[in-house]
């Protein structure tokens, strides 16, 4: 499903008023004050500007606004004076100082502005070509409109992967990642999936959650006859429904957009949550953070009413989210329980993203101890 834009970014410049379409994936408003920039304006000004909530436009050499970011980025990511920040020994408190941060620099970051035409060309000297990489996710506006730099970079880099793809060894194929949906780059979780054992009988499956449809591709190929996939964002709805038509499982696959799970019962339900209990900050992120566990509260409460007697239920969980201090054990054993479920098996597996080997990330003393665990769970 495509994006139409709708909101407006709008400045005025010597007493004339302007005014042009507003694209933010991260669903970030137009800032209210606007100042022209162009190739004249330092590093250190722009910086400047961005700290007080002025968005630039800018208006010199596209290769120079993608300088000036990357000066940004320097000044924005300069090491902090020993002694200046408050002490933190809660993991939770270090976690949402960490997400604040992230959030302020998000926010200065994204205050350089790039104005893009209606047929989606940069309007900018030496602008590359990215008429392919808007007309994947934009309906083709009426007038023209104007985007962030890292926002635009983002969405490049994301054509690139498009056209490129991911290759998933046990399916022996790429897969095709789509702009604003989780792409599946960490292998350890698609590996629980692939070697569980499958209950018996097995010949319907559910995929709550199901993304790019990887999980589904796994299932398809180890045998399951139908597999019900669901999700309530369209474009994963979209993403999944091309990717089993490029692997050649559409026959097995139903993709469908709805929340949770289809009116009927299965021999296996697999899910993999948002991990972390936390709010999103931009569309994708609800893929990762899920407020209050919410999803996943609502997952266990309801999965037992739509197993078969036999049937068995795939919860794939990280514990990231107990080493940050956000949800415990306990609770999580207490959820179980309260929905009428029985613990079966539970495997895990390490990580191996390179952040669990990251000594300079602020969250290394929690993702370096990591695991990521299939819990098979029964009625």
């Amino acid at each position: 499903m495509k994006i139409k834009l709708s909101q407006r970014l709008n400045w005025e410049r010597d007493q004339v008023s302007y005014s042009r379409l507003w694209f933010s994936e991260a669903g970030v408003p137009p800032s209210e004050k606007v100042v022209l920039a162009d190739d004249t304006f330092s590093a250190n000004t722009l910086h400047q500007l961005a700290q007080h909530g002025h968005a630039m436009l800018w208006q010199g050499d596209y290769q120079n606004a993608r300088q000036a970011l990357t000066a940004l980025i320097r000044r924005v990511d300069r090491p902090k004076r020993v002694g200046s920040e408050k002490k933190l020994t809660s993991p939770a408190d270090i976690f949402n100082q960490h997400r604040e941060e992230q959030r302020k620099r998000a926010t200065i970051l994204g205050q350089l502005l790039i104005p893009i035409s209606k047929t989606f060309e940069i309007q900018l000297r030496r602008g590359q070509d990215v008429k392919e990489a808007f007309s994947q996710i934009l309906e083709e506006p009426t007038e023209d409109f104007v985007i962030s730099l890292r926002g635009l970079l983002a969405i490049i880099s994301a054509y690139e992967w498009y056209k490129k793809g991911i290759f998933i060894p046990f399916l022996g194929q790429n897969m095709t990642p789509c702009f604003g949906v989780f792409s599946p780059a960490r292998s350890e979780y698609l590996d629980l999936v692939a070697h569980q054992a499958l209950p018996s009988p097995c010949e319907l499956a559910f995929d709550i959650g199901v993304g790019s449809g990887v999980l589904s591709a796994i299932l398809a190929k180890r045998g399951i006859k139908k597999i019900i996939a669901t999700d309530i964002d369209s474009r994963a709805i979209a993403c999944a429904t091309v990717n089993m038509k490029n692997l050649g499982y559409a026959a097995q696959v139903e993709v469908i957009q709805q929340a949770l799970f289809p009116n009927m019962k299965a021999d296996l339900i697999v899910c993999n949550p948002p991990w972390v209990p936390a709010n999103p900050s931009s569309p994708i992120e609800s893929a990762v953070f899920d407020p209050e566990s919410k999803f996943l509260k609502s997952f266990l409460q309801q999965v037992r009413d739509h197993l078969a007697e036999q049937g068995r239920a795939w919860l794939i969980l990280s514990d990231l989210a107990e080493h940050l201090g956000l949800r415990s054990r306990e609770e999580l054993l207490q959820w179980m329980n309260e929905g009428g479920l029985k613990v079966i098996s539970k495997v895990d597996i390490q990580p191996k993203h390179p952040k669990t080997r990251n000594n300079d990330d602020p969250l290394f003393f929690a993702r370096s101890k990591e695991v990521t665990s299939l819990w098979e769970l029964s009625k």
